[in-house]
């Protein structure tokens, strides 16, 4: 099936065409698709003049950006220091149990995918995760287990 493009019309016009609005226009078009798909990319790099390359370099760099298709709910498992020491290696296999994704994966259905990172910046909180924006702290495999298991009930506010 091919992509129609009426979505990134939407945003390019949006942020008026312009090269200087390309994060705001990658974070929108991530917003949509949950990835910034290759078509898309290239469709953009056409519409902004740009080579696909710088495009997929900003893509690529920033965290906050992905190639690969995210689940609808976005796992992020801290494993700074604090988190680390408080057990968050546990906090992963827990996810990988409930929803038979590693790091870096996605679900078939895409409705979860996991990634560990670096620090969230909740160290008072550790061991933490984020899912889609929502912070979860003090956790154990117990609590993450079923904190996946009501959102794959419909619960809005898992915790």
């Amino acid at each position: 099936m091919e992509r129609t493009f009426e979505k990134v019309e939407e945003i390019l016009k949006k942020h008026q065409y312009k090269r200087e609005n390309l994060i705001r226009i990658l974070l929108d078009v991530q917003k949509n698709y949950r990835h910034l798909p290759e078509d898309v990319v290239n469709y953009i790099a056409v519409a902004l003049e740009l080579p696909p390359a710088k495009i997929f370099g900003v893509g690529t760099f920033y965290s906050q950006f992905s190639l690969k298709p995210k689940g609808e709910y976005t796992i992020l498992v801290c494993d700074g220091t604090a988190c680390h020491m408080e057990g968050s290696l546990s906090l992963l296999k827990a996810i990988e149990e409930e929803l038979n994704i590693k790091p870096g994966e996605v679900t078939r259905d895409l409705k979860f995918s996991v990634d560990q990172v670096g620090c969230l910046g909740a160290c008072a909180l550790a061991p933490a995760m984020v899912i889609n924006d929502e912070v979860y702290g003090n956790l154990t495999p117990e609590k993450v287990k079923d904190i996946i298991r009501k959102l794959k009930e419909g619960e809005q506010n898992a915790q």
